[in-house]
């Protein structure tokens, strides 16, 4: 069989040692994420040392907001992304690039709507957050330029994704530390006014982050192209952005499903934060940094687990149904081992960590150490289950995965919040991570186990044009069936 030329960061995942690769692969997507945790704490140090507490409540609040906003159009990247790579575990070459393209033209649609949306409506949001009074004009100008950053924010995520789909975790990172040294960078400028810089306070520093992610998307397009990686759109192929209609239905199909997974999460946190948001700014605070801390803590998992759904959507385009089981017991060792070792270093210094935020002598401080000390081991549950949904995922399998989700914030993690309230008071919010966490791992595993996941192939559908490149390897996708 022809073989696409590689180009460097690139993986073919579908031959050779499964551990080391898994690794290989995973740590670069583990250094961008760090970079994006690194990113946001940092800005978060900015806001709160030169504006104060209410300003980390207003983007503590804000920041879950755009988590929600985000899950409106992730799932088309995620759909888009497994597309990719079962493509180009077949050597599909063609395919994938129509996949990705028709996923950037519903992407910066679906984003610019959210975007106006979410501008118009910034001030009923954050009322129906019950957001504190003192955070409430803040929150609004952030969340409103934040909002402004939404397209180029999307398009920047779903070309790192697209291009983790062909194996290449090395360029999202080299461009993710780009976004973030400008963004780090202008936020002090931006936010004090620093130099022949106007003085923006809390919209300084959500425009800092605007500009980052544009010139970061304008950077890593321009690159793409000058060196002719797999996922370039040039000449004719500029039309896969105008996205057709039969990739529009299996994108839709599956994507819509993955971004209600991400809605589901927001939805609960939102309602967690509207919880907290009753309990006084310094409970506010203390969560808000607390979720900066627990940014970091679940960036093993998450790289883990985008490394082994990357990993078997190329091996079930491939049909190395063999390879499957094994990427996934891999990729629940090296959560076990990287999220444990960094849960036991984050509870040994989390004293000197919180205190960066604010200061430490911050009424918010102990409450913030009583949260982490109740809930953070439980992101090692929280690992598991996001390789177990990986796994399932990169076949398409995407209703389980949201069933399960749901379950788990709602009934469970809410449910247990609520019914120990009047036992435990606040700390009812925290028990109840530990709760939902170890539902949804009990419940993925019983999926991955028993459901219906390993039926089918998802396949990119024929072009209406059909036109083979050289290297191009066209083959009828849809009668791969998995080897068990």
């Amino acid at each position: 069989m022809a073989q696409p030329p590689h180009r460097p960061g690139q993986r073919d995942l579908t031959t050779g040692p499964i551990a080391s690769a898994l690794l290989a692969f995973a740590l670069p997507t583990l250094g961008s994420n760090v970079l994006q945790s690194m990113n946001g704490s940092i800005n978060a140090i900015w806001v709160g040392r030169f504006l104060g507490e209410g300003a980390i409540a207003a983007t503590s609040n804000t920041n879950i907001i755009m988590f929600l906003m985000f899950g409106a159009v992730f799932g088309f990247g995620m759909a888009a992304t497994i597309l990719v790579g079962q493509s180009w575990g077949r050597r599909d070459v063609d395919s994938a690039r129509r996949a990705f393209g028709s996923a950037i033209g519903l992407v910066i649609g679906t984003a610019i709507v959210v975007a106006a949306l979410g501008w118009a409506f910034a001030p009923d949001i954050l009322r129906a957050l019950a957001t504190p009074g003192d955070a409430l004009p803040l929150a609004q100008t952030y969340l409103r330029v934040i909002f402004l950053g939404l397209p180029a924010s999307m398009v920047l995520v779903l070309v790192f994704m697209g291009l983790r789909g062909t194996g290449d975790s090395l360029t999202p990172l080299w461009f993710m530390g780009l976004s973030v040294v400008l963004d780090a960078g202008l936020n002090p400028l931006l936010i004090a006014g620093l130099g022949p810089f106007p003085r923006m306070g809390i919209a300084g520093s959500a425009t800092a982050t605007l500009i980052a992610n544009v010139v970061a998307v304008a950077a890593v397009a321009a690159y793409i192209h000058l060196r002719d990686l797999p996922l370039r759109l040039k000449g004719s192929e500029l039309r896969y952005l105008l996205p057709e209609r039969a990739l529009v239905r299996t994108i839709l199909a599956k994507g819509l499903p993955i971004g209600a997974q991400m809605i589901v999460i927001s939805v609960a946190g939102l309602t967690m934060v509207g919880l907290v948001n009753r309990h006084g700014i310094e409970t506010v605070a203390a969560y808000g940094i607390t979720l900066q801390l627990w940014a970091y803590i679940q960036m093993p998992a998450l790289a883990i687990g985008a490394a082994v759904s990357a990993m078997a959507a190329q091996n079930i385009g491939a049909a190395r149904w063999d390879r499957v089981a094994r990427i996934t017991r891999a990729g629940l060792f090296y959560n076990v081992v990287m999220t444990g070792a960094l849960v036991a270093a984050v509870l040994l210094f989390e004293r000197p960590v919180f205190a960066l935020f604010v200061g430490g002598h911050s009424p918010a401080l102990p409450i913030a150490r009583h949260i982490s000390l109740i809930a953070t081991w439980s992101f090692i549950l929280f690992g598991a289950t996001m390789v177990l949904f990986g796994v399932v995922r990169a076949n398409g399998a995407v209703l389980g995965p949201l069933v399960i989700l749901f379950v788990a914030m709602f009934p469970v993690r809410l449910g247990v919040a609520l019914a120990l309230k009047p036992l435990l008071g606040v700390d009812a919010l925290w028990w109840s991570f530990p709760a939902g966490s170890a539902a949804n791992l009990l419940l993925a595993s019983l999926f991955y186990r028993y459901g219906g996941w390993r039926k089918g192939a998802l396949y990119v559908p024929a072009s209406p044009e059909p036109e083979q490149e050289a290297g191009t390897v066209l083959e009828p996708v849809g009668t791969l069936r998995p080897v068990r």
